[in-house]
């Protein structure tokens, strides 16, 4: 309940609010995390090119290699979406 309440609380609409998390799954590497935000995300209103100017916003922190590993898991849900 802690995720859902810090989240209602804020100032930060839903659909941001996923695509921030979806660019910290894709900074820790975990794939069922960046499929989880990404189907979330689309629920949420955000478009699929908002989803993909999301993680490469990421490139330069996180560099090409790990920003293209999370690509390819978005077009896993995007793909079907």
């Amino acid at each position: 309940n802690l995720g859902a309440t810090v989240r209602d609380a804020g100032p930060i609409d839903r659909k941001t609010s996923e695509l921030i998390q979806l660019g910290v799954a894709a900074a820790t590497g975990s794939e069922g995390s960046v499929h989880s935000h990404t189907r979330r995300a689309l629920k949420a209103g955000a478009t699929k090119l908002e989803i993909y100017h999301t993680l490469l916003l990421l490139i330069s922190p996180l560099g090409f290699p790990r920003v293209a590993a999370a690509l390819s898991w978005i077009t896993d849900i995007l793909d079907r979406a």
